[in-house]
């Protein structure tokens, strides 16, 4: 299978050189290049990839922490770290990076670690590697222009806005860049419900359930005044769940 790559890197000539190594080296497919570390982190709220080129020094959020971002990931590419800074090595490699690049690039270097990222993935089944067999039990999130990490037993319900999801826990609200749709995917099925197409509510936190018109529900949620919404489409799932 083909390898799907993004390359991360705030200098246009820097940008240009790795793609002509990736291509001139590998069957790797570069199929976007970005140069800003927050438009890569919504990148992957939508998307996924299997390798990752990243810059340390982007603009917004730098590579280390976009790297710690996506460790939290249901899909994780391969990340190999290019940079002109010996400092972060260490760093890199706590992270699980699969090879760090110094910058200015060795053509012979380059080579080498673009032939074992294939023959990598050639001895590996791409899917079964970057499937994790557990959602993870924390999630980032942003606040003030800001990165928080939350565990998500703290989430009380999350609501869409738009093309972001409001998170709500007992004490804060958050914010996470992506659709309903893909912040239900970090969660665990066993906790979290879909109640409604435009909320998500963490069922170990419901405190009460008041019945509605036509046969729905509204639920509160421990120390929060909302009202939750369950749609009619999904009062018969709830009702199994809650065991009304």
């Amino acid at each position: 299978m083909t390898l799907r790559a993004i390359i991360a890197e705030d200098e246009l000539p820097a940008q240009e050189e790795l793609q002509y190594l990736i291509d001139t080296y590998s069957s790797i497919e570069v199929t976007d290049r970005f140069d800003d570390g927050l438009d890569v982190l919504k990148y992957f709220q939508e998307h996924t990839t299997d390798v990752l080129f990243l810059d340390i020094n982007l603009p917004s959020l730098d590579g280390m922490m976009l790297a710690g971002s996506l460790a939290q990931f249901k899909h994780k590419p391969i990340i190999v770290f290019t940079t002109a800074y010996k400092e972060h090595a260490a760093k890199a490699f706590e992270l699980e990076a699969f090879d760090y690049i110094l910058k200015p690039y060795s053509e012979e270097r380059v080579a080498a670690m673009l032939k074992k990222l294939e023959s990598k993935n050639a001895s590996v089944d791409m899917e079964e590697r970057i499937e994790p067999t557990e959602t993870p039990a924390r999630l980032n999130v942003w606040k003030d222009e800001k990165i928080y990490v939350i565990n998500l037993k703290e989430i009380a319900y999350a609501e869409a806005d738009e093309k972001q999801t409001t998170v709500h826990t007992k004490d804060e609200v958050y914010t996470y860049p992506g659709s309903i749709s893909t912040f239900e995917q970090q969660l665990p099925a066993d906790a979290f419900f879909r109640c409604h197409r435009s909320y998500i509510v963490n069922t170990e936190k419901i405190h009460e359930i008041l019945p509605w018109f036509h046969n729905t529900y509204l639920v509160k949620m421990k120390g929060l005044g909302e009202q939750i919404p369950v749609s009619r489409s999904k009062a018969k799932e709830f009702r199994q769940i809650m065991r009304l």
